[in-house]
């Protein structure tokens, strides 16, 4: 298995603990308001990633702080975005524009580093765009407020892409300290907004305690580190491409745990979206290798 394959898989892990992270927020929900939750899951994953990796924190260069603050304030941004814009618009509309990240991801390395897209991923990009529509927008779709905010969280979303892959290939930068410190950046500054706007409690029940958890350790901790440590390995228009399944995702985990049910056009949505993942895996060009070998070329 290739370095690039191996990584892309580890990101699709990373993707699926952020699907499953819907259902365990929605049950945190009942005893904790929403920038309480993100500095606690933050934060736990702060604590538990500083303690394992207390030595690279202790080593870390100053551009590895310099770019995990960077990516931690980003990441502030795609939560606020992603945890108020569903208050004001409909979850399929939430669920398709935050997920958009996979056309403003390359959109952005075209605009700031003139990098296009090959043909390959471009087709793989618009498959899975259509197959987000189908997976997510309803006959109801309209445009509200709240779109404008989950616009945030998918822009945000990208930039954190991108940023991390420029900060990732520096030498200097250690990944693992980096995501360390992207998290403890980000769990302060909710911290500091939780006490601003909420009243900061803890959960108060076994179930959301483990849900809390599983939320901080996962969902943040591990799930940032793959990020971090796995992206240079491939491009970012391929990450966001992988990342856009978490709907896909949560759409299973919700059928499981939550006895949610597609409509019928979802079911096709879905299939279009794994055609993408397929197509963006096929290497036309070493199969066109393979045929000029064997015609003798």
């Amino acid at each position: 298995m290739s370095k690039r394959r191996r990584s892309e898989l580890l990101l699709m892990l990373a993707t699926g603990f952020w699907s499953i992270s819907y259902y365990f927020t929605r049950v945190c929900f009942t005893e904790m308001d929403a920038l309480t939750l993100n500095a606690f899951r933050f934060l736990s994953a702060f604590a538990i990633l500083g303690v394992l990796y207390r030595k690279r924190l202790r080593a870390a260069s100053r551009e590895t702080m310099k770019w995990g603050a960077v990516v931690g304030v980003v990441l502030v941004f795609v939560y606020v975005g992603a945890t108020y814009g569903v208050k004001y618009t409909s979850l399929s509309n939430a669920g398709f524009i935050s997920c958009l990240a996979v056309i403003v991801t390359p959109l952005i390395e075209l605009a700031a580093f003139r990098k296009r897209p090959e043909k390959k991923l471009a087709a793989a990009l618009a498959l899975c765009t259509v197959g987000l529509a189908l997976l997510t927008l309803g006959g109801a779709a309209r445009f509200a407020i709240g779109d404008a905010i989950c616009l945030l969280c998918s822009v945000s979303y990208g930039a954190d892409i991108v940023i991390t892959d420029r900060a990732v290939a520096k030498p200097e930068v250690d990944p693992i300290g980096m995501s360390v410190v992207e998290i403890g950046v980000t769990g302060a500054i909710f911290l500091a907004l939780a006490f601003l706007f909420e009243q900061p409690r803890l959960p108060r029940t076994p179930a959301v305690w483990g849900a809390a958890l599983f939320l901080g350790v996962f969902c943040s901790g591990v799930a940032f580190v793959i990020q971090t440590t796995q992206q240079k390995h491939t491009t970012p228009a391929r990450v966001a491409l992988i990342f856009t399944l978490e709907p896909l995702f949560s759409a299973i985990v919700a059928y499981f745990l939550a006895h949610e049910r597609l409509h019928p056009r979802a079911y096709l949505g879905a299939a279009l979206m794994l055609a993408s993942l397929v197509l963006m895996q096929l290497d036309f060009r070493k199969e066109k290798r393979h045929d000029n070998i064997r015609q003798g070329v």
